[in-house]
């Protein structure tokens, strides 16, 4: 428990690319605000603001905390996984008890996925260039 204003959970989320610094504000009104704007405003997609709020629904806080994260890096995409990923390990920090429900739920793991680097002699990592028959 880290405390400024008013005492917090902290927990760091990655994903792809991007990185979340997540501050979880216990004792709250299920307010999230991400890189200071409300997260309706910052993630367009019902599907992402979805993905941010599972841990949340697994563990039965929704609307009992205030989350503040600062994102950077990667797209909306991976930035909403990441953000996820942080929440999860912030609310760790409230009570160890919910670890088998968000380890089973998969939220602590980090997701290793990331681009496939570029080959020589390949436009990309696996596509070719085209020859034609003459």
């Amino acid at each position: 428990m880290y405390t400024s204003k008013k005492p917090y959970m902290y927990g760091t989320g990655r994903r792809k690319s991007s990185v979340a610094r997540v501050h979880l504000y216990p004792n709250g009104t299920g307010a999230i605000t991400i890189n200071g704007k409300d997260i309706d405003e910052y993630f367009g997609l019902d599907t992402l603001k979805y993905i941010i709020r599972q841990p949340l629904e697994t563990t039965g806080l929704t609307g009992k905390v205030d989350i503040n994260a600062t994102v950077s890096g990667g797209g909306l995409s991976g930035q909403a996984g990441a953000v996820r990923h942080g929440i999860a390990r912030a609310l760790l920090e409230v009570d160890e008890a919910y670890r088998p429900a968000l380890k089973s739920a998969g939220f602590l793991t980090r997701d290793p996925r990331m681009k496939e680097r570029k080959k020589y002699g390949l436009k990309a990592a696996r596509r070719a260039p085209q020859f034609s028959k003459r």
